[in-house]
């Protein structure tokens, strides 16, 4: 895999998302409230820069989601079994993706209160 293609490279990314999609239960939560926002976006017409915020706010969240799932698949793999470290491991990469939710709900609270105020 290492040194292949842009396209080939590309092609592996895109797998890994689909693949992350179909099994991951976090992730197609993820997509689901993604897909909200962008379809809310959309319904209000929103200015661009509103746009550019929630997008790069998504990828954080997805992008961090599926580091996490990456993690935890490697954990899983070399330890199938209970140990304390691995469970801290995953706990850490959990903990990320809180944060990015918790960041990007305040975001979203940002978005509500500006069309409030509007």
């Amino acid at each position: 895999m290492k040194n292949q293609g842009f396209l080939k490279r590309f092609q592996f990314a895109l797998r890994g998302i689909g693949l992350a999609a179909r099994t991951e239960r976090s992730v197609q939560t993820q997509l689901v409230f993604a897909t909200l926002i962008c379809l809310v976006l959309i319904y209000l017409q929103v200015n661009a820069i509103w746009w550019a915020i929630l997008i790069l706010t998504i990828a954080l969240v997805l992008s961090i989601e599926l580091i996490n799932t990456a993690i935890e698949a490697v954990c899983d793999l070399v330890e199938p079994d209970h140990h304390p470290q691995i469970e801290k491991i995953k706990d850490i990469a959990a903990g990320a993706v809180l944060l990015a939710s918790i960041a990007s709900c305040l975001i979203a609270l940002s978005f509500v209160i500006y069309l409030v105020k509007g």
